[in-house]
C-alpha cells in the first residue's frame, strides 16, 4: 500500500512547524490542522483496502499510523496545557506543570499490562491488538476522531498512540520545568571558554542516539548529569543544533528495524579497523 510520499511530506511539514518560533498556542492549533488533513488522506488510502499480508497490516497499525495520531493526541493536549497554564509566578507553573506530568504518568501505572508489552517490543498478541475487527477494548482510549474509525483502526493502535504521545507530552513538561527552573537557580556549570572546532559531519539523528546512549550508560557523571545538560554540551561541543531531540528519539525507540544503528555501525567500523590494524 503506498502511503510514503504521504508521510514524508507530513514529516517535512511537521518537521519546518517545529523549528519555528512563536506562540506555542498558534503551533499547537497549527499542528493539529496538519496532522487531521493527513490523517484524512491516510484513511483514504487504508481503509476499505486490504493490506498484502497481516505482518503489513500489522506493522501499519502498529508503527505508521500511532506515528502520524500521537501527533494529534500531543497537540490537542499541548494546547489545553498551555491554554490553562496560570500567568503567576515560576514557582506556580512549576507546580502546575509537575501535577499534569503526574496526569500522564498516572496513565501508564494504570494501564501497565499493555505498557510493558508495547516497551519491550512483545509481538505474541499482534494479531489481536494491530489487525482490524479483532476487537479487546480492555484497555481506556480518549475519543479522538479518526483513531477509533472501525474501518481505520485496531484493538490498541489508540493505545500506542496515546503512549507516544504522553511520552512527548511528559519530555515537553519536564524542559519548560527545566527552564523555569534555571530562572530560579544559578547556573551549574560556567560555559566553556574556548568552543572547540569539531563540527559533527554525520546526522542529529545518529548524534542523539549517541547522546541517549551515553547518558544511559551512567559513563558521564557516574549517570547523575540531566540529558538537558548532555545536549547542550554535545552541540556546544560539535557546533550543532540537535533542535527536539526528545522527539527524534522516541522516533528512534519506534524503528522496525536496529533501534540503535548508529552505535551498531560504530561498533562495525571499529572492529574493521581493528583487524585492518592485525593484518599489518
Amino acid at each position: 500500500m503506498d502511503y510514503q510520499k504521504l508521510l514524508l511530506d507530513f514529516e517535512t511539514q511537521l518537521d519546518h512547524l517545529e523549528k519555528g518560533n512563536g506562540d506555542i498556542l498558534l503551533k499547537a492549533e497549527t499542528g493539529m490542522g496538519i496532522v487531521e488533513e493527513c490523517l484524512v488522506r491516510l484513511r483514504t488510502t487504508v481503509s476499505g483496502k486490504t493490506f498484502g499480508s497481516k505482518a503489513e497490516e500489522i506493522h501499519f497499525f502498529k508503527h505508521v499510523k500511532p506515528q502520524i495520531s500521537s501527533k494529534l493526541i500531543y497537540y490537542g493536549k499541548l494546547f489545553d496545557i498551555e491554554s490553562k497554564r496560570p500567568r503567576s509566578s515560576h514557582a506556580n507553573q512549576i507546580k502546575y506543570y509537575k501535577k499534569q506530568m503526574k496526569r500522564f504518568k498516572n496513565f501508564f501505572n494504570y494501564n501497565t499490562e499493555f505498557f510493558n508489552y508495547y516497551r519491550r517490543g512483545a509481538m505474541s498478541k499482534d494479531e489481536k491488538y494491530f489487525i482490524r475487527g479483532k476487537y479487546d477494548l480492555c484497555f481506556p482510549v480518549d475519543n479522538y476522531q479518526f483513531i477509533t474509525d472501525k474501518e481505520f483502526s485496531t484493538s490498541q493502535d489508540a493505545t500506542v498512540a496515546i503512549i507516544m504521545a504522553y511520552d512527548m507530552l511528559i519530555v515537553y513538561l519536564q524542559q519548560m520545568i527545566d527552564q523555569l527552573k534555571d530562572t530560579l537557580e544559578p547556573p551549574k556549570h560556567e560555559p566553556m571558554e574556548k568552543t572547540p572546532q569539531l563540527f559533527w559531519t554525520g546526522t542529529k539523528t545518529d548524534l542523539i542516539e549517541l547522546m541517549y546512549a551515553l547518558h544511559a550508560s551512567g559513563f558521564v557523571n557516574s549517570g547523575t548529569i540531566e540529558i538537558k545538560e548532555l545536549a547542550g554540551i554535545f552541540e556546544t561541543f560539535f557546533n550543532v543544533n540537535l533542535g527536539h531531540y526528545y522527539h527524534t528519539f522516541i522516533e528512534i525507540r519506534a524503528r522496525k528495524t536496529s533501534r540503535t544503528r548508529c552505535l551498531d555501525h560504530l561498533s562495525q567500523r571499529l572492529v574493521q579497523r581493528m583487524e585492518s590494524k592485525e593484518k599489518e
